[in-house]
């Protein structure tokens, strides 16, 4: 009787030590899903997507440019001369996981029939074409279809139903023509009415926010009753992007649609910043080593996270920022179509697909 009473006490702990493990394999899993959910604030997880380092990786990259017919000329890279080709090489390694490789096909599979939305600016317009081009390189004899209609691009993936549209539109707030002249409106979004219907929506917006002069497309900014003729950057940021925070909350349905924002992509016109003060991108061949930038990040980062944390729907910030501080190296300089060194955009192929990598990754995990 006591062997047996012994035998089922063992039996019935073994048991509760299993449950245990498997509601703590759970929670972990929970935890490492969890990535998944942020919106604008930096969570503790088992797995940091975004902090790590860059890797040489002789499989990449994951197309040829000359194989790909999405690329504009001025983030085409080899066919404008560049003579190095290391930057193609390098991987990213998250220091707590590994990063899953895209698969085109898988991709189109998941999202078959379904409408995608890069929405913002040329850094936008970088990472549409850069997804464009890893899913060609899945399926390049599958049918496509593009159309390109002034602020509205799009490639089709016939063989699935899957399109990839992008909106240009660098403020994400409207600019109207008014009597005083051209307008930046801050608490105005009637652009919005194009992204509506998406399964998949990717916001961007910072780069045209510093521009001045004759690289300035408005002439003046509104913000309610206020019309003001300039006013700090950041604070504009702040409104503009608060107002884009507003038209989340009301019309996106999380049962439908997935919202991400981009992250605030870096340039490298300032040598000091990596410790070389003489210096911009042009000649930089390699990535600086570490997971940490001597620059710091810049100021649209608070203020963006600022925004994101007050949004009540879920928004999943691509926190790219710092990863693409590392790559001096992947940016045009003079090996794009257009005059000067461009420090700003990136080569394709080149960062961008790291990027969108780091976006399959959150919509699989």
């Amino acid at each position: 009787m006591g062997l047996r009473c012994h035998g089922h006490f063992l039996v019935s702990f073994l048991f509760q030590v299993i449950i245990l493990l498997l509601l703590e394999e759970a929670r972990a899993q929970q935890h490492y899903y969890n990535v998944s959910r942020l919106r604008g604030r930096k969570q503790v997880s088992s797995c940091n997507l975004f902090q790590g380092r860059w890797v040489v990786d002789a499989s990449y990259p994951l197309y040829d440019s000359s194989g790909c017919p999405f690329i504009d000329d001025e983030f085409n890279c080899q066919k404008f001369g560049r003579p190095d080709t290391q930057y193609l090489k390098y991987a990213w390694q998250p220091d707590s996981c590994n990063l899953p490789r895209f698969n085109g096909v898988d991709f189109l599979m998941r999202w078959r029939g379904k409408k995608i939305m890069f929405v913002g600016d040329s850094l936008s317009l970088n990472m549409w074409e850069s997804l464009s081009c890893m899913i060609h390189a899945s399926v390049a004899t599958s049918k496509t279809t593009s159309v390109n209609q002034d602020s509205l691009h799009s490639v089709t993936f016939e063989d699935y139903g899957v399109t990839l549209f992008m909106y240009r539109t660098p403020y994400l707030v409207d600019i109207v023509q008014e009597s005083v002249g051209r307008v930046l409106k801050l608490d105005s979004i009637e652009a919005g009415n194009a992204w509506k219907g998406m399964d998949l929506l990717i916001f961007n917006s910072w780069h045209w926010w510093t521009h001045t002069g004759k690289s300035q497309p408005w002439d003046y900014m509104s913000d309610g009753s206020g019309l003001y003729k300039d006013m700090n950057r950041l604070e504009a940021y702040y409104k503009g992007m608060s107002t884009w925070a507003k038209w989340v909350d009301l019309n996106v349905d999380p049962a439908k649609t997935r919202v991400f924002f981009q992250g605030i992509s870096p340039t490298h016109y300032q040598g000091r910043e990596w410790n070389q003060p003489k210096k911009n991108c042009y000649g930089e061949a390699e990535p600086l080593s570490g997971s940490a930038y001597p620059g710091g990040a810049p100021p649209a980062v608070a203020v963006l996270n600022k925004v994101l944390s007050t949004i009540e729907k879920p928004v999943y910030l691509l926190d790219i920022t710092t990863l693409s501080q590392l790559r001096k190296d992947a940016h045009p300089s003079i090996y794009g179509e257009g005059s000067g060194t461009d420090c700003s955009h990136w080569c394709l192929p080149g960062l961008p697909d790291t990027w969108n990598q780091l976006l399959y990754a959150a919509l699989i995990m």
